[in-house]
């Protein structure tokens, strides 16, 4: 069975924590969801469990980051991004701490809990801050090169993470570059710019279309911040027709920095936006509400169809 997101964070974090001492883990009592409990077992001196405290687990990440120690924090992305957010916007924006705030159970995969539990403006939030990187991780391999990457960059940064398994996107030795999408097909007729599950999503998508004889290229833009502008620019010159996809309001997150990029460089074409338009997602299965707010692959090789006939 394909591995978990949010398990492939807690091993990646237990391994590369037994190698390099300067990594610290807080959590706000939700170890076991967030998997930080791998590092637990692996490293319990360097573990710290501040309770239902993200604002104070914040800033005492703050203080582990000012003297060379290299902390990750880790809730849920609704609270992370909420909650903790007046001391990202103080010691890591402001202040440049390298202090890696990790949000699990992005999007609507904390299906059950419904509202308040969900994440889908986490990306708009996090994206705002001046000095952060944001990230989010398509699936267990590069979610792996994300925590790496987070030790190496002293930048202060927001990965958001899912709850589920996924199918598997890239191989064990897959490479990554900061700021760089991955083209995961090529394609002439559209370009399905991704992030997070819905790369997969996406790519499902394209086989919709490709059947019907539309040839879309998909991109995980798994870097949301900084944006790879080149590559995005690149292909919707090659195809005249942009759709962005993700698992967050369409306002402010991928989609709103791929219009803004595509606005600044005056790029006269039709963009789609596939995400939540502009509403909260009650309570159900995971798979059900994906469909219902318009988030699966049928939904999104509609919207291809339907900005392509915008040409």
């Amino acid at each position: 069975m394909t591995k978990s997101i949010r398990d492939a964070y807690g091993e990646a974090l237990a391994k590369y924590g037994k190698v390099d001492d300067r990594i610290v883990v807080l959590d706000a009592d939700v170890s076991s969801s967030t998997k930080s409990a791998a590092f637990k077992s692996a490293c319990p001196e360097r573990f710290f469990n501040v309770g239902i405290a993200e604002a104070n687990m914040a800033a005492m990440a703050a203080g582990f980051a000012a003297v060379g120690k290299i902390p990750f924090v880790n809730t849920f992305a609704t609270f992370i991004t909420s909650l903790s957010l007046i001391s990202a916007r103080a010691f890591g924006s402001y202040s440049r701490l390298g202090i890696k705030f990790i949000g699990s159970y992005g999007g609507l995969s904390d299906a059950f809990d419904g509202p308040s539990h969900h994440s889908i403006d986490d990306l708009a939030v996090m994206r705002a801050l001046p000095n952060f990187k944001v990230y989010i991780a398509s699936d267990a391999r590069q979610t792996d090169w994300l925590v790496k990457h987070a030790i190496d960059d002293s930048s202060p940064m927001y990965i958001r993470l899912s709850r589920n398994a996924f199918p598997d996107i890239y191989s064990e030795d897959e490479t990554f570059e900061d700021g760089k999408g991955k083209v995961l097909k090529d394609g002439k007729d559209a370009v399905i710019v991704s992030c997070g599950i819905m790369a997969g999503t996406a790519l499902d998508a394209a086989k919709i279309l490709a059947a019907e004889g539309i040839e879309a290229a998909v991109i995980d833009m798994f870097c949301i911040k900084p944006l790879d502008r080149t590559l995005l620019l690149d292909y919707a010159k090659k195809t005249g027709a942009v759709v962005t996809a993700e698992e967050h309001s369409i306002i402010g997150g991928l989609g709103g920095s791929v219009a803004e990029a595509l606005c600044d460089a005056n790029a006269s074409i039709p963009v789609g936006f596939v995400g939540m338009d502009d509403c909260h997602a009650e309570c159900g299965p995971y798979d059900m509400l994906m469909h219902k707010y318009g988030l699966d692959a049928e939904a999104v090789a509609e919207k291809v169809r339907e900005t392509i006939s915008k040409k």
